[in-house]
């Protein structure tokens, strides 16, 4: 036997009960076969192997040399065949073991991630989590190759050839230090473009951005003095300073030291989105992680 192409898999099955019973008739009880299916099986198998496997005895049949070896490799193969072909078992996050690969940036990691973090802990806590940066457009290809389970990303940003489930829709908010002078109420636009502003440019060193462009269109433009890359530095410049920012609401939201206010301008906000592979897409753990995130926001 050379060629794998060549055997029936319910060959293999009826050699495995041929060699637990041997007996054709009951072969063929246990298998709801007819015997002389069963007949016409053996003779198959007996030119696929190129030996007799099962010859007449005093008490049914006994099995030859070969088919004693091959005995135990069928029962172990066939049992993994089994496991491989069954349903997949209903996921249990308490018995998890499992490592999730999550692509995040430090807004989605304060906005997703931390809502979910202490409900993942107390549903699967053998589970382990792993963030890794976002970088928008790496995602589709880290995805597709496993090298991360979930992303989030804007919905207008989000790689066409990845599954999509909007999470919430954000709002910008304009935001200062506690105590700021001039955030006591809501200012005027011309006071809000004269304020100090600190932009957040992921692609760093921008000093433009949704703000701005909506300020172009009634032919303002504001002072923006300081750019950052991430959201985590321009909060712990406001409250140590006399900047401002257009934060989203929601990261800024439960935050005592800031200030958060009404802008003067209205700012088009965005629709956040968590991100999946095909490949993932209908496996229970997987299934299971996107639901608890989503409900945890």
């Amino acid at each position: 036997m050379n060629d794998l192409r060549r055997i029936d898999l319910n060959l293999l099955v009826t050699l495995d009960v041929l060699l637990s019973e041997h007996n054709v008739t009951r072969a063929a009880q246990r298998l709801n076969y007819s015997q002389p299916s069963i007949s016409v099986h053996l003779a198959k198998l007996r030119d696929i192997f190129d030996d007799p496997l099962l010859l007449p005895g005093p008490r049914g049949m006994r099995p030859t040399a070969r088919a004693d070896e091959l005995r135990e490799p069928l029962r172990q193969a066939l049992a993994s065949l089994t496991r491989a072909v069954a349903p997949a078992l209903p996921f249990d996050p308490a018995k998890s073991t499992h490592t999730w690969r999550v692509a995040a940036t430090d807004y989605t990691e304060s906005t997703i991630l931390l809502p979910a973090l202490a409900g993942l802990r107390a549903a699967a806590p053998g589970s382990r989590l792993a963030v890794v940066e976002a970088v928008p457009p790496r995602l589709a290809r880290q995805a597709e190759q496993g090298e991360i389970d979930l992303a989030f990303c804007t919905s207008e940003g989000a790689p066409p050839e990845l599954h999509h489930r909007a999470l919430f829709t954000e709002e910008y908010a304009l935001v200062g230090r506690a105590g700021h002078p001039r955030l006591k109420r809501r200012p005027t636009v011309a006071q809000f473009c004269d304020l100090e502003h600190v932009i957040v440019s992921p692609d760093g060193g921008g000093f433009q951005g949704v703000t701005d462009e909506a300020l172009a269109k009634v032919g303002l433009t504001r002072r923006v003095v300081l750019s950052v890359p991430h959201f985590l530095f321009v909060m712990s410049a406001l409250a140590s300073t006399d900047l401002v920012a257009m934060l989203p609401w929601r990261l800024v939201r439960n935050t005592p030291v800031l200030r958060v206010v009404e802008p003067p301008v209205a700012v088009p906000g965005y629709e956040m989105a968590m991100l999946w592979h095909e490949r993932v897409h209908r496996d229970p753990a997987h299934q299971w992680l996107r639901e608890h995130i989503a409900g945890s926001v």
